[in-house]
């Protein structure tokens, strides 16, 4: 299966606002964003994508999506629309355990990543037979590329997928490879 990871584009969002599964606009046009990934994708290919606007639209702008909300980004409760400034001391405790923690009202990292690897097991359980293309969020994907490269999980915050960039990886019978990251 070759698949193509794409990190929305980069949202129109103060510096240091926590925004998880808030719906927040674009600071790019995704019908600009779609024009520069093209030439990076197959000419055909399946696309999913998470219903959050800010992936939506650019899926749109590539394809009809198949749109899933186990491809939303982490959902952090109490702390969606707040700086990371006001929320004081309980980003230590977030630090502490950034796999187990959740902030109130919203999930942990642990959580979301269960959700993501169970649409990732039905996407390859049906053996697509074109390219699968997926347009989601930063934790989303670092869990799908973190899980497929064998990486423990701990890792996966160190997989920094850029906005409006796509992640090819192959996943043969025999293993997977990384062909290209952030293009």
């Amino acid at each position: 299966m070759e698949l193509h990871l794409i990190r929305h584009p980069p949202p129109d969002v103060a510096h240091g606002v926590c925004y998880g599964q808030r719906d927040v606009g674009l600071a790019e046009p995704p019908e600009a964003c779609a024009a520069r990934l093209r030439p990076l994708l197959p000419a055909q290919f399946e696309l999913h994508a998470s219903p959050l606007a800010r992936a939506r639209l650019l899926a749109e702008a590539l394809g009809t999506p198949r749109l899933d909300d186990r491809l939303k980004e982490i959902h952090f409760g109490a702390w969606e629309g707040r700086l990371f400034d006001e929320i004081g001391s309980a980003i230590d405790e977030w630090a502490a355990d950034p796999l187990g923690f959740r902030a109130p009202g919203g999930e942990s990292a642990r959580e979301m990543a269960a959700r993501v690897l169970a649409w990732l097991n039905g996407v390859v359980l049906e053996r697509p037979e074109r390219p699968v293309v997926v347009i989601a969020h930063g934790g989303p994907l670092r869990t799908i590329a973190g899980h497929l490269l064998g990486l423990p999980a701990e890792r996966w915050l160190g997989l920094d997928f850029a906005c409006g960039h796509t992640t090819r990886i192959d996943v043969e019978s025999w293993g997977v490879v990384l062909r290209w990251f952030n293009r």
